[in-house]
């Protein structure tokens, strides 16, 4: 079982950038699927997250407004608009059986991560 993201890369302040997960197995479908990032020295924290049929989204207060979640079967996305220095990190794909799995603010009840990719926003 694999997640692989795609889309990371180097930005000015105020672009954008469109991260993508795909999932090795259709199975994913049915999962809540999120992201999380992470800098150096720094735990893990919770971005968004999506249910498996899309109908709810879930974002951290530091991105709402500016990042968007959405998936098409086992294919999720986050569309990052208005980046900031402050969102540089490795954006980490995730999934879980249950969208609270993704939001509960712990990155221990995770199921299955990505690999990550690296976001970089420069000033």
């Amino acid at each position: 079982v694999q997640l692989v993201e795609s889309g990371g890369g180097l930005v000015q302040a105020g672009g954008s950038l469109r991260l993508s997960c795909a999932a090795s197995e259709r199975t994913f479908s049915r999962y809540a699927m999120g992201w999380f990032r992470q800098n150096p020295g720094k735990e893990r924290e919770f971005v968004a997250a999506i249910t498996w049929s899309g109908a709810n989204t879930y974002y951290a207060d530091s991105v709402k407004g500016r990042f968007t979640i959405s998936r098409d079967n086992a294919i999720v996305y986050l569309l990052m608009n208005s980046l900031k220095p402050e969102d540089t990190a490795v954006y980490y794909c995730a999934a879980a059986p249950a969208s609270s799995r993704l939001t509960s603010g712990s990155s221990n009840q995770v199921d299955y991560w990505g690999q990550g990719t690296q976001v970089t926003v420069s000033s």
